[in-house]
């Protein structure tokens, strides 16, 4: 279901989107708006589901994670069981920052972030070779982010 926006929704959205920090009051006068509108604006679209929460980006490099690995998984399709079992596994991995689906080749996603090289190898024969339903890995080495994009053109 398609949430409309007017022009005042998109106002609100493109400033918090560049920048979350700011209180309702800042936010109402860039958007042109009083502050109790606003206020009720963001209400509206937290409850639509719009808008679901405000959060932290972190540098990772910066807390010491310099190796980023994508790898990509094809699961055992004779096991009706498998996704399942592999998704509740993948999950319990603190070092794994993102699971996604695919319908194709390849099934599942993880995006694994690990302090350095010995430490994704470590992670990569405990926790990763261990996953349940594994049929095949295809593992991608992050090199540098071109583009990474949080906001929609709104």
């Amino acid at each position: 279901m398609t949430i409309p926006l007017d022009d005042a929704d998109r106002r609100l959205l493109r400033y918090l989107q560049a920048e979350p920090s700011l209180s309702t009051a800042d936010l109402a006068e860039r958007a042109g708006l009083t502050a109790a509108t606003c206020w009720r604006r963001l209400e509206k679209l937290r409850a639509k589901g719009v808008l679901r929460g405000i959060r932290a980006v972190i540098d990772w490099r910066a807390l010491g994670y310099s190796v980023e690995v994508s790898l990509r998984f094809s699961l055992d399709k004779t096991d009706p069981r498998a996704f399942d079992e592999f998704i509740a596994a993948a999950r319990l991995v603190p070092e794994v920052r993102e699971i996604q689906s695919f319908l194709g080749r390849v099934d599942v996603r993880l995006n694994i972030l690990a302090r350095d090289m010995a430490h994704y190898q470590e992670l990569y024969r405990t926790r990763i070779l261990t996953l349940p339903h594994i049929a095949d890995i295809e593992a991608l080495m992050h090199v540098a982010d071109i583009k990474r994009a949080e906001a929609l053109p709104l």
